[in-house]
């Protein structure tokens, strides 16, 4: 199920943000977010451009989050992200949000295409993405720095109508 972020969730956010495993190979620092930055990007998790939501299970309870950022409604696209807490991975939950979130891309805001990038070493992120119906679009070396090794990311896209069901 999704919903928009809300203030009980920041322990659970705080857990996967400190979480090294889950966060290797993000660029923004989340092991350095405290409460107040979490709460602050709950208050700023939802706009015109960037939209996230929360994922939760049947009690309500947060899982991950997951997201439509830069939004262009010139170009009807979006970057599509999740992040998972370790009690959600391997349960289905992030596959269902991500269906949820592909209606509500398509269908409610109109967007032709979703697109991300994964670094091209997480093959476990690669699958999850082409499960979920993205297609590989293409390469791009050397395209960011991480603990000091350049890292090469991989983008993957899905343009509307070809919504896996």
């Amino acid at each position: 199920m999704l919903r928009k972020l809300e203030e009980k969730d920041i322990p659970y956010m705080l857990e996967w943000m400190h979480d090294r495993e889950i966060i290797s190979g993000f660029q923004t620092p989340f092991d350095k977010y405290t409460e107040a930055e979490a709460k602050s990007f709950i208050e700023n998790s939802f706009s015109g451009a960037n939209q996230h939501f929360a994922f939760t299970d049947e009690n309500d309870e947060y899982l991950g989050t997951i997201s439509l950022k830069n939004i262009s409604y010139k170009n009807m696209r979006a970057e599509y992200a999740v992040v998972a807490r370790k009690k959600a991975q391997g349960t289905g939950a992030a596959r269902k949000a991500t269906e949820e979130l592909l209606r509500y891309a398509f269908d409610e805001l109109k967007l032709h295409k979703v697109y991300l990038s994964v670094l091209e070493k997480n093959y476990r992120a690669r699958s999850f993405y082409e499960k979920c119906g993205f297609k590989y679009e293409g390469t791009d070396v050397d395209a960011v720095l991480i603990d000091g090794e350049y890292q090469t990311h991989i983008w993957y896209g899905l343009i509307q109508g070809a919504v896996k069901e």
